[in-house]
């Protein structure tokens, strides 16, 4: 499975390189199961998340830091890099340079990814983008 699971991998890289959603039907599964909050099951409702996302940060580059297969899972490292431009989750444009980390696990099944989970830095992320305040702020005005 590693050179199936690290062409996916790299797939979704260069889908978030190239700002081109349409790349999710050669990475994810139609009935593809995704256990993040910010965005629904399904190759389709995946494809409206990313055009989404590039409206938010039309200038973010990602990169893989760390990638390991094995077996039927895929999981890898990712740092991504852009300005908050646009509308990103419902949060208007800042202007901010923006720095998030992910580290995400899909499953693979005929060649496809057919679920993923990950973790985010989307505490950090919304405080650079002044959605949040910065962390000790409050401690700070003690």
């Amino acid at each position: 499975m590693t050179a199936p699971g690290r062409r996916l991998a790299e797939l979704f890289a260069e889908m978030t390189n190239t700002h081109d959603p349409d790349l999710v039907d050669r990475f994810i599964a139609e009935d593809y199961v995704n256990h993040n909050d910010f965005v629904a099951g399904g190759r389709e409702a995946n494809r409206q998340f990313w055009t989404a996302f590039f409206t938010g940060l039309p200038d973010v580059a990602v990169t893989m830091e760390d990638l390991i297969v094995s077996g039927d899972r895929v999981v890898g490292r990712f740092t991504y890099r852009g300005t908050h431009t646009g509308d990103l989750l419902g949060i208007p444009a800042s202007g901010a340079s923006v720095e998030m980390r992910s580290i995400d696990i899909w499953r693979v099944q005929d060649g496809m990814f057919v679920e993923h989970w990950d973790q985010l830095n989307l505490m950090q992320m919304f405080q650079q983008i002044g959605a949040l305040p910065p962390l000790g702020a409050a401690g700070a005005q003690a």
